[in-house]
């Protein structure tokens, strides 16, 4: 299936608005594609994706920022990194949200970074999650879910990613975990993997997701559990960071192929994603 067919059926144009109160479906109007130059630096291994290269999508309720192409933004250069297909970084207005909207086949992460976000899914699901929870979805075969922002006063900020799955057509699934900040103090967490019973939640792929918060001038490195067959895209949530000589900023993606190893350099007190996926889709 072509990524235009892919994106078609997995209904990402069609998000609708939520409210707490009174709900009428509204569908995003189209707002025509985004087609703001690439700016992205390429090496025969790597890519840098800048922050203010990102598609942009503000939809008074919803002020969204694409690493990948995503509904109205479409970068035929800009599709996905490995099984990568999705980054969005979400901002949500008080009380606003996504109405119910379909997924299939498709491995969903949300890590909230500010506020409170609720989910509802057609598996009878309800809860909510904030900064320091991590949750995912399979939606497998199919599902329906809403997410809304359930304060009233203040916004969420959440990052939203998509993995293409190495097996379709399994069972819906939901989890979330809450998990201590402070254990990514100058060192890595481990939020995601491919194993039930390893740290942190787990999706349908070879991919180890990490967090840190590192203060300025402290380093770590990083080995890639499947260096053969994976590459890793990071994106610095904030502050300043150098991964293997690069120097990154608020918002900046940073993908890595054909290494085993990162060097990762605090240039200011910073928080960073690290994620390593398989670099061919199967």
């Amino acid at each position: 299936m072509s990524w235009g067919g892919l994106l078609a059926a997995l209904g990402v144009a069609n998000y609708i608005k939520a409210s707490t109160g009174p709900q009428t479906n509204t569908a995003i109007k189209q707002i025509g594609f985004n087609h703001i130059k690439t700016m992205e630096t390429k090496t025969t291994t790597t890519v840098l994706h800048k922050a203010d290269t990102r598609g942009k999508a503000n939809h008074g309720w919803l002020n969204s920022h694409h690493s990948f192409s995503f509904a109205n933004y479409y970068n035929p250069e800009r599709m996905n990194f490995g099984v990568l297909r999705v980054l969005n970084d979400d901002v949500v207005s008080a009380g606003m949200g996504f109405g119910t909207h379909p997924h299939n086949n498709m491995e969903i992460i949300s890590i909230p970074l500010e506020g409170d976000l609720e989910h509802k899914d057609s598996m009878g699901t309800s809860a909510v999650i904030k900064q320091g929870d991590i949750q995912v979805m399979s939606a497998g075969t199919g599902i329906l879910h809403s997410e809304y922002n359930a304060n009233k006063d203040k916004e969420v900020k959440f990052l939203q990613i998509w993995v293409v799955p190495n097996e379709k057509g399994v069972a819906p699934r939901y989890d979330q975990i809450t998990l201590n900040v402070e254990d990514r103090k100058n060192k890595l967490q481990q939020i995601l993997s491919p194993d039930a019973d390893d740290s942190g939640v787990w999706i349908h792929q070879n991919a180890w997701f990490n967090m840190t918060s590192m203060e300025a001038g402290k380093s770590l490195d990083y080995s890639l559990k499947d260096p053969q067959n994976n590459g890793v895209y990071a994106f610095v949530i904030e502050g300043d960071v150098s991964i293997n000589g690069q120097k990154l900023e608020r918002r900046d993606g940073f993908g890595l192929w054909d290494v085993e190893n990162l060097e990762i350099s605090a240039n200011s007190n910073t928080e960073v994603l690290l994620m390593e996926i398989p670099m061919n889709i199967e």
